[in-house]
């Protein structure tokens, strides 16, 4: 007879915070729940293992059918601009934080949330409840990113069950569990600043201050060095999605991260067939949130986060010093990535000419933009014939012929090696994300109680720099049928 799952020992800091942050309940619990998936990676961030198989004290817990020792469950209020449009009160609509872990590490401690665990009183007429597809789409996103590099929550674990919900057709409930070191989100500074409750504002800046940023508590105003590191995080993050082709798709400033962190996996995208004004969601009719707008969308967010803090910080000019950076910082990070893609070592005065001239074509031929970058890691300086690979991505050949020997110019010029420039852009350009139609097959399969799949892309997705040739065709172009796939606010 195997042992019981040793339960963690939950604290909870968040709910030290006064009773108006959030409301205590318990998590609806998940009939005959069922394990789907389980990421040993973001467990070991927190001490935990992999459960035996089915284990039933693991599956309670995580499922919302048992309250670990410690745990004080609740759900946290928050506001936002959803589309741009003041949205007023919004909240953990279905989430359910149980309580924090101390790291692995020993650097701080990790939250853990239920996503899909019943009503809240934030729910706003919904049913509290995550369905079995939009739980595998965050839980894979989410460790692909933090496998990319991408600063991301994380996802422990999906549990599923055969209960039934309704969204545009009759789906099986599941609840993700998530880990974060905080989902406080720029609305939640946004929820006490537009209720005018300034105290209140003020105890959860200096709440985050004191847990997340405690070296800015030196600063001559704490506030507004919060706003200035809130907004290079922000920067930093809009040029790595950039970089790697990511696209989030709900960009609300409920959907921000006060860390910095990818937060709320709902409809997002990889970049394929290139397109800078590609929208993932379908919801979004006006292209909001397209790939061409998420840094300067980045931005807006970020001023409205400034607004939000402004009682804080004591003057517009001080707020506004504190966001000024946010385009240079941008600018900076996302020129430094692109340079790594193309793997140029130095930077030369015609080097912007040469990256917009490629985005051109990739734009002109809808390239696809995981596999292009992948190859051209593989051209050789002196060898133009050895480009066939990667010309067959490209419809307009002479325009790239012609933009590959400027290209093969400017890399004599700072007498780059073929060699070691093919490992260090094979360091940087994934061979494998997370397409959407590799998403659905997985799906497909979990709908049928086969969660093999699952646990192959996670693996996959673990090490998207690797070459892994027993799986070349993860890495493939989709298939026809994948562009008839669309996303949106319910995925």
């Amino acid at each position: 007879m195997t042992q019981p799952y040793p339960l963690p020992v939950f604290e909870n800091r968040f709910a030290a915070l006064p009773p108006a942050f959030h409301t205590r309940l318990q998590p609806t619990p998940l009939p005959a729940p069922y394990l789907v998936g389980f990421s040993e990676a973001a467990a070991a961030t927190v001490g935990l293992s992999r459960p035996a198989h089915e284990d039933d004290s693991f599956l309670d817990v995580f499922a919302g059918n048992r309250i670990a020792p410690g745990s004080l469950p609740l759900s946290a209020v928050y506001s936002g601009h959803q589309f741009g449009v003041w949205a007023g009160q919004l909240g953990d609509g279905r989430a359910i934080t149980l309580g924090d872990l101390p790291a692995a590490d020993g650097q701080g401690r990790i939250e853990l949330q239920l996503k899909g665990a019943g009503q809240t009183p934030y729910s706003r007429m919904g049913d509290g409840r995550a369905v079995l597809r939009s739980s595998i789409r965050e839980f894979l996103c989410s460790e692909a990113m933090a496998a990319l590099g991408i600063p991301t929550t994380r996802a422990l674990t999906v549990i599923g069950s055969d209960q039934r919900v309704l969204r545009e057709t009759p789906e099986t409930a599941a609840v993700v569990t998530r880990m974060a070191p905080s989902f406080i989100r720029f609305g939640s500074f946004e929820h006490w600043y537009y209720n005018q409750r300034f105290d209140d504002l003020k105890i959860l800046a200096d709440t985050v201050l004191e847990q997340f940023y405690p070296q800015l508590l030196t600063e001559a105003n704490p506030y507004q060095a919060l706003l200035r590191e809130v907004t290079r995080r922000t920067a930093t993050l809009m040029a790595q999605w950039q970089a790697v082709g990511f696209m989030h798709g709900v960009m609300n400033t409920d959907n921000m991260s006060i860390l910095g962190l990818t937060l709320d996996y709902g409809p997002f995208g990889f970049m394929e067939a290139f397109d800078a004004r590609h929208i993932c969601n379908h919801t979004d009719s006006q292209g909001r949130y397209s790939y061409q707008m998420q840094p300067r969308i980045g931005q807006w967010n970020c001023f409205a986060l400034g607004q939000a803090m402004l009682p804080l910080i004591g003057s517009v000019e001080q707020t506004e010093a504190a966001l000024a950076d946010y385009e240079a910082i941008f600018q900076a990070r996302h020129d430094a990535l692109l340079h790594a893609k193309l793997g140029l070592n130095t930077r030369q005065p015609d080097d912007d000419q040469l990256i917009q001239a490629l985005f051109a074509i990739l734009q002109a031929n809808h390239v696809d933009f995981t596999l292009f970058f992948r190859r051209l890691g593989d051209l050789r300086i002196g060898n133009p014939e050895q480009d066939e690979p990667l010309r067959d991505l490209i419809l307009d050949r002479p325009a790239f012929d012609a933009w590959a020997a400027q290209y093969r110019q400017r890399l004599r010029a700072e007498d780059s090696d073929d060699e070691a420039r093919r490992l260090a852009m094979q360091a940087v350009n994934p061979k494998y994300v997370l397409r959407n139609y590799l998403a659905q097959v997985a799906i497909d399969k979990a709908q049928q109680k086969d969660f093999s799949e699952v646990a192959r892309l996670q693996q996959i997705l673990r090490h998207p720099f690797d070459e892994q040739p027993e799986f070349d065709r993860y890495a493939d172009l989709p298939p026809d049928w994948a562009s008839h796939l669309e996303v949106s606010c319910s995925s």
